[in-house]
């Protein structure tokens, strides 16, 4: 049996203290990378920006589409043929305008009718009335008020075969043509509201009222007020903006692959060239702090529930504790620890071997990277979290 040669103590206890000395090393950048409390190294060369005062927003971003704010379905009460459409999409209407008209041959006819049968009835009811007989004169009373409402039904008819316009607009639809049928409408009335007319005879739409329909994700949506402001740009036409306010959100999300809720704003002023469909990009400010200390994003890191900016001043680096109000969409205000016009540093991350992260000034206490295992570990806190 061979025995192993063991080493001098002298050699065993040099290779503890080297092993002690790296592991404490190692242990104490793991801890600073970690923890974000250590000192930047000096001499090196990070990128600062000034502390500044002025406006932090944040805002909610999505893709919509131009509709209008008003728009009706105008359906004949009265089924037939048409016989006359009286105008052409694009037109703009009044209020009452005839728009088309359908055969009114067979309940013309039927009014003649319940008018014949109408005065018929009055001449019983006078002739019971000179007879005496309250019986005979209740039962003559009761003819007359069926043959009248004959009369009111039969009159309906006759006005259901002309289609009228439910309110002033633009005709952006016409679903049918002269010959064919009107196809008529179970119910009363001349015209149905509806914010997206998809049905009827014939769509008008309000054009100087228009919206963005848009939708937006569940947590931007809980961000998300009606009266809230919004500016609006046209992929189509370029340089076409305009102002606008949340004017709906709905309660109830759309179904599909993700979670959105459909939302509505009101547009303030519209630019030439805007028409119903076409794309937008819509912006909504959710929140806002003006006269605000506030620095880049970038520049805030919090750890261990603690936030902390790195402050240089005259070649040298600070970490010092912050209390931060708004991280908007790119800025975060300060709300104690900084002074306006004092130098941050602004936190990057390298896209080198590994995707090792950058801090200000170098890693804690000078390590270079590498360490056990050969991760840089750390964190550059950017983006105001």
């Amino acid at each position: 049996m061979r025995l192993r040669r063991a080493l001098p103590l002298g050699h065993t206890a040099l290779v503890n203290s080297a092993l002690v000395v790296l592991l404490a090393g190692g242990g104490t950048w793991a801890y600073f990378m970690i923890s974000g409390d250590a000192e930047p190294a000096q001499g090196s060369t990070v990128r600062t920006v000034a502390v500044a005062r002025g406006t932090v927003t944040a805002t909610v971003t999505a893709d919509g589409s131009i509709e209008s704010a008003n728009t009706m379905s105008a359906d004949f009460t009265t089924g037939g043929t048409v016989t006359a459409i009286k105008v052409k999409v694009g037109d703009r209407v009044k209020k009452g305008a005839v728009l088309a008209t359908v055969d009114a041959t067979e309940v013309a006819e039927s009014l003649s009718t319940a008018e014949r049968n109408l005065d018929a009835a009055r001449d019983a009811l006078d002739r019971a009335e000179d007879g005496g007989d309250d019986s005979a004169i209740a039962n003559a009373g009761n003819q007359v008020d069926q043959a009248e409402s004959a009369v009111a039904a039969a009159q309906r008819a006759v006005d259901g075969t002309v289609l009228k316009a439910p309110m002033a607009g633009t005709v952006v639809a016409i679903n049918g043509a002269v010959g064919g049928s009107s196809g008529g409408s179970s119910g009363g009335g001349n015209g149905s509201s509806s914010t997206s007319a998809s049905s009827g005879f014939m769509q008008l739409a309000d054009l100087t009222k228009l919206q963005v329909a848009a939708a937006v994700a569940e947590a931007d949506a809980t961000r998300l007020k009606t009266g809230q402001t919004a500016t609006v740009a046209w992929n189509a036409l370029t340089g076409a903006t305009a102002t606008g306010r949340v004017s709906a959100i709905s309660p109830t999300a759309t179904s599909g692959n993700t979670v959105t809720y459909p939302i509505e704003v009101l547009l303030e002023t519209i630019p030439d060239g805007t028409r119903l469909g076409q794309t937008v990009s819509l912006t909504v400010t959710v929140d806002e702090v003006a006269d605000a200390v506030y620095v880049p994003a970038a520049a805030v890191r919090t750890a261990g529930g603690r936030t902390t900016v790195v402050v240089v001043s005259n070649g040298a680096q600070e970490i010092r504790a912050v209390v931060i109000g708004l991280k908007g969409d790119s800025y975060t205000v300060i709300v104690s620890g900084l002074d306006v016009g004092e130098q941050v540093v602004l936190a990057t991350v390298t896209t080198g071997t590994g995707n090792q992260q950058q801090f200000p000034g170098g890693p804690p206490g000078g390590f270079t990277g590498g360490g056990f295992g050969g991760s840089t570990g750390g964190r550059t806190g950017g983006g105001g979290r």
